[in-house]
């Protein structure tokens, strides 16, 4: 699982130079982005005027890192549809359980640790003299070779010492908004959606029965195609005959909702119905699940060959 923590570059601008319903703008841009970039098993959420954080279920760091990039670009796209004259860009930072932390405290430091070396390489530093005396930008392979190093330990600066670096707002100065799905009151709310989030996955494995064998996640390669406001459904063979939702489908897997929590199998059948497409029949693996407010069930499944 990823984290990844998103801030918005110039978005201040906006608000002071062309007034907050620009602004307003710009944040829905975001949630826009947000909502096409993401699966049905990612979580996003507003952490701040100008910050986001992303739950990333089954995401290592470099599908996390495409991820981001992806996302910046459909953002870029997004926002030049509103001709806006100051140009807002999207920073990022990724910590990734359990190689940067195992717990939510750190994953936390070490994404906003890597959002502010990120920041200041691409915006501290718009460009650098050479020898020859010309400008020469920051290349992308400078900024991945920063991303891939360890964060430097952080110390708390004592009154005495002050401190001159930028630091990330203290959690009881942030609020947190998920997107679309509800308002919560702090950063604790996003600590518990990690911890929700890991156990999760972890009876998800329990259930199909591969606590023992590790969970190998295939990477993106396209976008994934949402099913919402269609009738696209599977049926599922070998569990009853049970008919499940497709909310989307993506190269990798699909994502069900059934009306109730079902013991599935390691591997099942299942036969799609979606629009355009005749029917496919197709084997899956249950990778994550979660219950939802309404008393459904939501799974992920990738595909097996």
């Amino acid at each position: 699982m990823s984290l990844v923590t998103l801030d918005l570059h110039r978005f201040k601008e906006v608000n002071d130079q062309l007034g907050h319903p620009r602004g307003d703008d710009v944040l829905r841009a975001v949630a826009s982005t947000l909502t096409r970039s993401l699966r049905t098993s990612d979580f996003a959420f507003r952490i701040g005027g100008d910050e986001f954080s992303l739950l990333l279920p089954q995401t290592d760091a470099a599908q996390a890192f495409a991820l981001a990039k992806r996302i910046s670009v459909i953002f870029s796209e997004v926002l030049h549809t509103l001709k806006i004259s100051i140009q807002v860009s999207m920073d990022h930072g990724i910590a990734t359980y359990s190689a940067d932390g195992e717990t939510v405290e750190q994953l936390i430091q070490v994404a906003d640790d890597r959002l502010y070396r990120l920041k200041h390489a691409n915006h501290g530093k718009p460009g650098l003299v050479s020898d020859s005396g010309k400008d020469t930008k920051i290349s992308s392979q400078s900024v991945a070779a920063t991303l891939s190093e360890p964060p430097p330990p952080r110390s708390t600066p004592t009154p005495e010492q002050g401190s001159s670096a930028a630091q990330p707002l203290q959690p009881e100065k942030r609020a947190l908004i998920e997107i679309p799905r509800s308002t919560q009151s702090s950063e604790s709310s996003l600590a518990a959606a990690v911890t929700s989030s890991t156990a999760t996955m972890q009876e998800a494995s329990s259930t199909a029965g591969i606590q023992s064998r590790p969970i190998f996640s295939v990477q993106r390669k396209a976008e994934r195609v949402s099913m919402t406001g269609t009738n696209a459904y599977a049926v599922l063979n070998e569990v009853a005959a049970h008919r499940a939702r497709v909310l989307d489908l993506g190269f990798g897997g699909v994502a069900l909702e059934l009306e109730s929590k079902l013991d599935l199998p390691d591997n099942f059948l299942a036969v799609l119905h979606v629009p355009i497409l005749p029917p496919v029949r197709v084997n899956l693996r249950p990778i994550w699940s979660r219950p939802t407010a309404d008393g459904s069930f939501r799974v992920g499944c990738c595909f097996v060959s």
